[in-house]
C-alpha cells in the first residue's frame, strides 16, 4: 500500500478576520481562507471545523465547532465559540484571539446538514447549538422554499446568541420562519409536558417537516423523546452530537500511517467517494479509515476516535463491527451508517459509500 506520507496536508491556516462579541460569554470568529484552498473548504449547513488550540502541556488541543455561517449567504466562514466552565479551548478561544492571528483548522465536515433545503423544518437549539442550526435556518430562507420554525432555549435573555440576528430574520422572512425563546429563567427548564402540545401544533395539517437538534445531552434528550411521543418518525429527527477529543486529529498530517500487509485474511474492498469506486484488500486488524489513508485515499476523518462523526459512512453490502459507535443513534445503525475510523471488516467483501 502506499505511505499516507504521500497525502497532501489536510489542515489549513485561516486568518482571523473579525471578532464579534455575540454574548457576555459567546464571540464568532470570522476567517479568511487561503485562495487555493477555498475548493477544500466547501461546506454545507450544519457542518463543523475541528481547531488546533495552543496548549502549553500538550502542545495543542484539538476542539469542534460548528459553523454558524451560511455558504448561501455568507461571505466567509465562521465560528462561534462559547464559553464553558473549565473549558480549555473556548475560554482560549475567546480570550487569546485576535484580529489578523492565524489558526489551523480541518476542513469543515459533519452530517448535520439537510439533504434538502425545501421541505419544512423544526429546528431546536440550547445555547451554543444555535451555532449549526443557525447554518441551516439561514440556508433554508435564502436558497430554500421551506418554512422554519426554531425554538431556542437559553438561560436568560442576555445568554442569546444572535439575537438581533434572529430578530431582522423574523422580520424579512416573516411568512416562512417563527422564532419562539424559551428562557429558562421564567419557563424553568422545559420538560416532555411543556413541549408536547408545542410540537403537536406545529405545522398543523402536515407531517412532513424535517427536526434538527442540537444542545446539551438532556436537552436533546427531552426533546427527541417529545418529537417520538408526537409521532415523528426517527428518521427525520436529525441530532448534533460532539465527544471531546482526547487525540491528536492533526497528527496525521505529519506522520506516515502504515497497516499491516494483506496476510490472507483481509476482505475485498469497495468505496464509492467523491464520484470514484476504490477496489482495495482490507485487513480485519485495521479500521477504514486507516486502509484508506495508507492508500492514499483522501477519506473525510478527524477524531479517529468515534467521538465525532465525520468519518460516517453507509455499507451498501457486507458486514462490518465496530469498537465504538456512542455517537450513532440506533437507527442510524440499523440503516447501515456506520463510523470509518472504527469500522472493521467481518464478512470478506464490503461495499461502503460516503
Amino acid at each position: 500500500m502506499t505511505d499516507a506520507s504521500l497525502q497532501t496536508r489536510r489542515s489549513v491556516l485561516v486568518t482571523v478576520t473579525d471578532v464579534i462579541d455575540e454574548s457576555p460569554d459567546a464571540r464568532s470568529l470570522i476567517f479568511t481562507v487561503p485562495e487555493n484552498q477555498r475548493a477544500q473548504f466547501s461546506y454545507r449547513p450544519g457542518q463543523f471545523l475541528t481547531v488546533r488550540v495552543p496548549s502549553t502541556l500538550t502542545g495543542s488541543v484539538a476542539r469542534c465547532y460548528s459553523l454558524a455561517s451560511s455558504p448561501h449567504t455568507d461571505p466567509a466562514p465562521k465560528v462561534t465559540v462559547k464559553r464553558t466552565v473549565d473549558g480549555y479551548g473556548s475560554n482560549w478561544l475567546c480570550d487569546n484571539v485576535r484580529i489578523g492571528d492565524t489558526l489551523e483548522v480541518l476542513p469543515p465536515t459533519g452530517l448535520f446538514t439537510p439533504t434538502s433545503l425545501d421541505t419544512d423544518f423544526l429546528l431546536w437549539a440550547a445555547g451554543s447549538g444555535i451555532t449549526p442550526v443557525m447554518s441551516i435556518l439561514k440556508s433554508v430562507l435564502s436558497a430554500g422554499t421551506g418554512r422554519v420554525v426554531l425554538c431556542y432555549a437559553n438561560r436568560d435573555e442576555r445568554s442569546v446568541i444572535f439575537a438581533g440576528e434572529l430578530r431582522e430574520l423574523a422580520a424579512r422572512y416573516a411568512g416562512r420562519l417563527t422564532v419562539l425563546h424559551w428562557l429558562e429563567s421564567i419557563q424553568g427548564l422545559p420538560t416532555r409536558a411543556q413541549l408536547r402540545g408545542f410540537t403537536q401544533s406545529v405545522f398543523t395539517g402536515t407531517s412532513s417537516f424535517e427536526a434538527f437538534v442540537c444542545g446539551p445531552a438532556p436537552f436533546m434528550a427531552v426533546v427527541k423523546e417529545t418529537l417520538a411521543e408526537a409521532g415523528v418518525p426517527r428518521q427525520r429527527i436529525h441530532l448534533e452530537v460532539f465527544q471531546s477529543l482526547s487525540g491528536d486529529p492533526f497528527a496525521d498530517d505529519t506522520t506516515a500511517l502504515t497497516v499491516a500487509p494483506d496476510d490472507g485474511d483481509s476482505a475485498a474492498l469497495e468505496v464509492d467517494l467523491d464520484g470514484t469506486r476504490h477496489q482495495l484488500r482490507w485487513p480485519r486488524s485495521a479500521t477504514l479509515v486507516d486502509v484508506l489513508l495508507a492508500s492514499g485515499v483522501n477519506v473525510p476523518h478527524s477524531c479517529k476516535e468515534g467521538h465525532c462523526g465525520s468519518c460516517a459512512a453507509t455499507v451498501v453490502h457486507g458486514e462490518v463491527d465496530m469498537a465504538s459507535c456512542d455517537i450513532l443513534e440506533p437507527g442510524d445503525i440499523a440503516d447501515g451508517v456506520i463510523l470509518g475510523c472504527q469500522a472493521k471488516p467481518i464478512s470478506d467483501a464490503v461495499h461502503i459509500e460516503f
